[in-house]
């Protein structure tokens, strides 16, 4: 008599999934810190938020290229354990994202502020122009 172990397709990526996230694959690992980015309209302006903990000022590039928004940022860090000659421990984070924007998009005039980890760039938009209101007539005279 032979054992038979019933093969599963998707107990691979099962696998994966726990090495990745966790029992709990819903809920982010610890350790592990993905940067979200949020993009919305208020009033006449295209708003993006893009959460950028640990990053320094001199570490994030803003660039409008070719009807699109760029923001990457790299932060290198480097430790010394002062109990020891010589002993550097690097590690470096880096974040991209490429948004593109709309026509009516005014690439000379975005401003871009960090406060507290967010970087908030907004991005004007020229109003679309009102409808045009057609005035109706009669052909009876």
């Amino acid at each position: 008599m032979s054992n038979l172990i019933k093969w599963d397709p998707f107990a691979e990526l099962s696998a994966l999934q726990k090495q990745f996230f966790g029992d709990n694959w819903v809920s982010p690992v610890k350790g592990i810190n993905i940067p979200t980015t949020d993009v919305f309209t208020k009033d006449n302006d295209l708003i993006i938020e893009a959460h950028l903990p640990n990053f320094e000022q001199k570490d994030i590039n803003i660039e409008a290229e070719d009807g699109a928004l760029v923001i990457s940022a790299e932060r290198h860090e480097q430790d010394e354990d002062k109990g020891k000659q010589y002993v550097v421990r690097e590690s470096s984070s880096s974040f991209y994202r490429r948004i593109t924007l709309p026509k009516r998009a005014d690439a000379d005039k975005i401003e871009a502020h960090l406060d507290d980890g967010v970087l908030k760039v907004s991005i004007p938009l020229t109003p679309l122009p009102e409808p045009k209101k057609i005035a109706i007539s009669s052909k009876k005279k």
